[in-house]
């Protein structure tokens, strides 16, 4: 409680003395999120964010900059509706997405558009730690069921990560380096622990265009599993490296074609559980992606083929405590995406997207225990979708679409969706657009799941999801911004663990809440920003949900000195619950209530010379707040970085 007064109260006092100190200026200032923004992840083409019914958060480029030093994991945590598991423990431990209630396999990660899975994880979902924010434009969430235009895994959510782009002057480049600690509540030392380095240069040269980013990182400091006696466990470091090149050709003013190649490795070493040091485990994982998307404009139209690969290996030497053995696992996962999207404007009022969309998958698994044969394990689906966006002179925007999803394994599975955006009221002060949506969505199997030999099950059905939301955004002049939301998911044959046969199979679960977000700007330099989720889940899926009910997150911005950023952010999530199945952390069979946690972090960042250099620092969990993110796991505690960035 003295805590939370404490934050309250700091809060409180930055509102009233901010606001003593100043009046609001009559000039034009930074406006709140507005409704005619532009997004792509909607329709796959840029489109007036009033112009659709679903609800989509963007994270602009600008926002990145104010967030230098956080990693993608980070930042994506701030957003309402999301809850990222693990996003405080060691830097080694996996990060799993949670949005509105759902599982990670119910978020589809894209990058510039392109699906990234990792077919050889259980749930195909991609690892974020391999992206590098330095290589990142913005990022923008698309909530609810969208497989229509996504296909197979967009069920909660689409975070669509659209990375960095040429500049238009000859050439420019930027280099970053920052320095930091990485240490738990109860750790004292002080040293260099997070250190992280990038440099990108690019450019335009007539129609030619180029851009080439390369990243580098090194975390240690602490370990990943807690100790609960007065042992002192071993440091589990993380070593990352991460390059971008994008290629560009501009034929003319409707031909163009553009190329990327993208490499990320980590290397890291890990625990042997909950509570359990280990000095031996160790682990490596890259990723190599190339692609090539060539576009053409024509009369009312726009055609692109966006043609990648993508492939994940993974290996891990993990200590066998019943052999007495190091064992080997080697994982390796292959995707071909092929989509052709055809964009037809029959007016100003109404617009059809079409496409085909192609991808073949493999897994190749080696473990002590099984294999899982490449030969065996792969599928392929050849999916059309089409659909119509009208756009009235009254505010009404109507959305409809559907997809047929033809996969060689389980058979064919269609999908649909519709939503509509009102705008209900639209003056020069005030604005109101109501919004509502339905839509369907499905996670096929993933390789693991059909044909692990001993958990796979052939016979597994699709998952299927269901969501209907309906809410509203408004606006008031310049200086507040509200919305509101309701969702409710219905899920069918859920893909789920089942511990009585021990193999994959179908169940069931529903989750319904509301998420709410505000925006307040009083005055040119003080910015308000506030989220609330709360989640209702009728079941849960197993031991390790950790889905909080209640989450917080309130922040202020101030930019009362000239070049120069403050941000104070508040997190308090809910109590989560674990089922100890096997009595590992007490009595078999009970629940484990892990308490709510509350975090204040606090970062600033100063420009100088027209933002050729820019100064930047962060401090972490300022209130050293000793709490369990993932039970029997290390969680970081009060932690500091700085850095700085250089613009040519």
């Amino acid at each position: 409680m003295k805590k939370q007064f404490v934050i309250v109260s700091a809060l409180a006092l930055s509102f009233v003395s901010t606001n003593l100190l100043a009046q609001k200026k009559e000039t034009q200032k930074e406006k709140v999120e507005t409704l005619d923004e532009v997004v792509v992840t909607a329709t796959k083409f840029s489109l007036k964010k009033e112009n659709t019914g679903k609800v989509i958060t963007k994270i602009t480029p600008e926002q990145l900059k104010q967030n230098a030093g956080k990693n993608v994991i980070e930042i994506l945590n701030t957003v309402v509706g999301i809850d990222v598991r693990g996003v405080n423990s060691n830097a080694s431990e996996p990060r799993s997405i949670y949005i509105r209630g759902g599982r990670s396999r119910q978020v589809l990660v894209l990058i510039d558009g392109v699906p990234v899975t990792d077919q050889s994880a259980i749930n195909q979902e991609f690892d974020l730690r391999l992206l590098a924010v330095s290589q990142i434009e913005s990022i923008e969430i698309l909530k609810g069921a969208s497989s229509t235009l996504y296909g197979s895994g967009a069920a909660t959510a689409v975070i669509n990560i659209i990375l960095k782009k040429a500049s238009k002057d000859k050439i420019s480049g930027s280099f970053e380096t920052s320095f930091g600690t990485n240490k738990t509540a109860n750790l004292k030392s002080e040293n260099s622990s997070d250190n992280n380095q990038n440099v990108s240069i690019n450019g335009t040269l007539g129609k030619f265009n180029f851009l080439g980013t390369f990243n580098i990182s090194k975390v240690d400091g602490m370990s990943a599993a807690k100790s609960k006696t007065n042992a002192v466990f071993g440091e589990d470091g993380f070593y990352s490296k991460n390059a971008l090149v994008k290629l560009g050709y501009k034929v003319n003013d409707n031909i163009s074609v553009e190329t990327f190649l993208n490499y990320d490795e980590f290397d890291y070493s890990f625990d042997a559980g909950a509570f359990a040091d280990s000095n031996v485990n160790i682990g490596n994982q890259n990723q190599f992606r190339f692609g090539i998307k060539p576009q053409f404009k024509y009369n009312n139209g726009q055609l692109y083929v966006l043609a990648s690969v993508n492939e994940v290996k993974r290996g891990l030497d993990q200590f066998n405590s019943f052999a007495k053995t190091l064992d080997n696992y080697q994982f390796n996962g292959r995707s071909l995406n092929v989509d052709l999207v055809n964009k037809y404007e029959f007016s100003e009022k109404i617009q059809l997207i079409t496409g085909v969309n192609y991808q073949e998958h493999t897994n190749q698994t080696v473990t002590p225990f099984a294999t899982i044969d490449k030969l065996v394990a792969n599928f392929n689906t050849i999916d059309p979708y089409a659909s119509i966006v009208y756009v009235s002179d009254y505010g009404l925007s109507v959305n409809v679409g559907g997809r047929l999803n033809i996969h060689n394994v389980y058979g064919n599975h269609l999908v649909y969706d519709g939503n509509l955006a009102y705008q209900a009221l639209k003056k020069d002060d005030i604005s109101l657009k109501l919004i509502a949506s339905y839509s369907t969505a499905f996670i096929a199997p993933s390789l693991y799941q059909l044909y692990d030999g001993f958990a796979g099950n052939i016979d597994l059905k699709p998952e299927s999801n269901k969501t209907i939301e309906a809410g509203f955004e408004a606006k008031y002049q310049d200086w507040i911004y509200f919305d509101a939301v309701y969702f409710n998911r219905k899920e069918e044959d859920a893909i789920i663990y089942d511990n009585t046969t021990f193999k994959y199979g179908n169940g069931s679960s529903d989750a319904n809440g509301f998420e709410v977000s505000t925006k307040i700007t009083p005055t040119d330099y003080l910015v308000f920003n506030g989220s609330y989720t709360l989640i209702d889940r009728d079941k849960f899926e197993g031991a390790d949900d950790y889905i909080a009910s209640n989450k917080l997150v309130a922040g202020v911005d101030i930019t009362a000195l000239e070049n120069t950023f403050f941000n104070l952010t508040y997190r308090n999530v809910g109590e989560r619950t674990i089922f100890d199945r096997w009595g590992s952390f007490g009595t078999a069979g009970i629940d484990v209530i892990l308490p709510s946690y509350q975090v204040l972090d606090l970062s600033a960042n100063y420009k100088l010379l027209d933002e050729t250099v820019t100064f930047f620092g962060a401090v972490t969990n300022i209130l050293n707040e000793d709490y369990d993110d993932v039970l029997g796991f290390s969680t970081r505690g009060r932690n500091y970085k700085i850095g700085v960035r250089l613009q040519f």
